[in-house]
């Protein structure tokens, strides 16, 4: 964890993000997401809520790079697994497999936030995920729109790389004026073949 309970995961994927999607502003987003503090892990909790601020002024690219840091997060969370067990989860069937994907899902979320918290259910294909705490969220006017897809994102992307498709939504958000935020998953079985992850998982 990095300084205030911020995760590396979090801070990098957001850095990603801005990077792929905003790359003319980079330069005035590393002024809080400083390379030397993404490299050491002390991007503390000031900084990363300027950068989720300015993000949100930026004419709708708030929701495009929070979904593609989602992505990030979840494809660098299951590479940190050990390749035998990807293996091995991918060759369960599809129901086990889900219930792998909404624990990996759920430590993402932990681990984004230290003071976040998750409690996640699966049962018959259907989800939720109920987040305490969303690091994205802790607005002082009450958004419009939901600001913590960057969970969606991760989650849905998490069964992917699992080899199950997966529709993952905000339906509660604490931006918005809900008690927390919900994600609420439904899981449609498994991907087509031709539908690959990428390169770092298909290398196997």
């Amino acid at each position: 964890m990095a300084e205030a309970g911020i995760g590396r995961v979090l801070v990098a994927s957001l850095h990603q993000g801005i990077a792929d999607l905003l790359p003319s502003r980079l330069e005035f987003y590393e002024n809080w997401l400083n390379p030397t503090g993404l490299r050491n892990g002390t991007i503390g909790l000031a900084p990363l809520l300027a950068v989720l601020s300015f993000l949100r002024r930026e004419q709708g690219a708030y929701d495009l790079i929070t979904d593609r840091a989602g992505e990030y997060a979840a494809e660098w969370t299951v590479a940190e697994m050990s390749r035998v067990k990807r293996w091995t989860i991918r060759r369960l069937p599809a129901a086990l497999r889900a219930q792998y994907a909404m624990k990996v899902s759920r430590r993402l979320i932990q681990r984004a936030y230290m003071s976040s918290h998750a409690v996640v259910r699966l049962r018959r294909g259907a989800g939720r995920v109920t987040i305490r705490g969303s690091i994205f969220c802790g607005v002082r006017d009450r958004s419009v729109e939901p600001l913590c897809r960057y969970y969606a994102s991760a989650i849905a992307r998490v069964f992917l790389l699992f080899d199950l498709q997966a529709q993952a939504r905000v339906t509660e958000c604490r931006a918005v004026g809900d008690p927390g935020c919900l994600v609420a998953i439904a899981v449609h079985g498994t991907r087509p073949a031709k539908d690959a992850s990428r390169q770092f998982l298909r290398s196997e």
